[in-house]
Order: C-alpha cells, then sequence, then structure tokens
C-alpha cells in the first residue's frame, strides 16, 4: 500500500478546506493507499493564525511528506503552504487534481 501525501488549501474557509481534505483522504483511500493529510489531524489541536503553531505543523508536515511515497495535490488554488510542500516532494512523483478529484497531470 502506497502512502500519499495530501496536499490542499487549509486557509481561507478552514472548516470548509478541512471538509474537502477529508473526501480528498477518502479518495486517496479508495485507490488502495494510505492518506497522509494532516491537516485534517493537526489542526484539531494547533491554530494555524499562531505563527509558532504554524511553523510547528509545517516541520511536522515534512517529516510525514518525507515518509510517503507519492505527493498528491488537490485544487486550482496553490497555496503557499502548499508549495512548500510541493518543494519538499524533491523526487517523489506528484499528481495534480481538480476539487471535482479528477487528474490533470502527472510530474
Amino acid at each position: 500500500m502506497k502512502k500519499v501525501y495530501v496536499s490542499s488549501q487549509l486557509r481561507g474557509n478552514v472548516q470548509s478546506n478541512i471538509s474537502k481534505a477529508q473526501w480528498y483522504a477518502r479518495f486517496v483511500a479508495e485507490r488502495g493507499n494510505l492518506p497522509i493529510a494532516p491537516h485534517i489531524y493537526f489542526t484539531q489541536f494547533l491554530r494555524d493564525h499562531i505563527p509558532e503553531e504554524r511553523d510547528l505543523a509545517m516541520d511536522m508536515n515534512r517529516e510525514l511528506l518525507e515518509w510517503c511515497d507519492e505527493l498528491w495535490v488537490f485544487g486550482e488554488v496553490i497555496s503557499e503552504g502548499m508549495k512548500q510542500e510541493i518543494e519538499w516532494a524533491n523526487d517523489k512523483p506528484i499528481r495534480y487534481f481538480t476539487e471535482e478529484m479528477k487528474e490533470v497531470r502527472k510530474a
């Protein structure tokens, strides 16, 4: 089973974006993969609007991404955090999807 890091927007309408991330994680799981979607989990105990807590979350995101086999990016908007995750992916396969979960390209 591949470990797939789920990258999608958090900032903005946080509750809506977390709900979308839950659907993206389900989409990954339904394809036989283990979804790693830290913004669903970390928002339960860290506050993204507090810089020190955001930095801690991003450090933990990087650790989890290193453990993953692939990065799947969801949505048309690529936030600053998502850009960082894409950069951290190094040589991992990256797949891009719309908000409707239609694949648009592989990197």
